[in-house]
């Protein structure tokens, strides 16, 4: 009956996925870090994780973001607040699904972006320089560091990505997708939000579940 099915939504709200750092289960974290302190409140992420998130080749992934020479600050940001997002965030449970990789048995899906923070992390980003589409996968990672494959050229994220949707959508292959729908609709995931105002994706993610 509708109970159950209710029941098996509420599953999905208020969980953090089993990945590589993720806690267990959400919780208050009073020592967030930096950008991904507007998840203090309620985190799957720990103070440690919320650091890393900030760092260049940080433990979490030894993800260099400068494979293609510096990443500008103004673009930077935001993928240090994706990664505070991925990390952090309890309200991604309706597009957790699984994953075969060695280092997370769960991965998100297809999360619907709000369209402003698409949009932004692709303006600021578009003169940043990168040589691959997805960066979840085909890297030379012979030194221990994500580097660029042989034969790949680096060009800037506007013709790598010629639009925000194509940034947001491809980039982790299809953890996000663009929404059309604007912050503040309760119909997309914020990856920025202001605290002060509470965490706008919890009514989100009780929307899709």
């Amino acid at each position: 009956g509708s109970s159950a099915a209710a029941a098996s939504g509420d599953a999905l709200l208020n969980i953090c996925m089993d990945a590589k750092h993720h806690k267990t289960k959400p919780g208050p974290e009073g020592q967030l870090y930096g950008q991904c302190v507007l998840w203090k409140e309620n985190a799957c992420c720990t103070a440690n994780t919320s650091m890393a998130a900030h760092e260049d080749q940080s433990y979490l992934y030894n993800f260099n973001w400068d494979h293609c020479g510096v990443m500008p600050e103004k673009c930077k940001r935001h993928f240090i607040q994706d990664t505070c997002l991925y990390e952090c965030s309890p309200n991604l449970g309706p597009w957790i699904d699984q994953a075969d990789t060695s280092w997370r048995k769960e991965r998100i899906v297809d999360v619907p972006l709000c369209r402003e923070d698409c949009e932004q992390w692709w303006e600021d980003c578009q003169d940043a320089t990168t040589c691959k589409v997805n960066w979840h996968k085909g890297w030379d990672w012979s030194t221990g560091i994500n580097q660029c494959p042989q034969g790949s050229m680096c060009q800037k994220f506007k013709f790598v990505f010629p639009t925000p949707a194509d940034l947001c959508e491809k980039i982790w292959s299809h953890s996000y997708r663009a929404s059309p729908h604007h912050r503040g609709s309760g119909r997309c995931i914020q990856m920025w939000f202001d605290p002060a105002q509470g965490n706008p994706n919890v009514a989100v993610a009780r929307y899709y579940a």
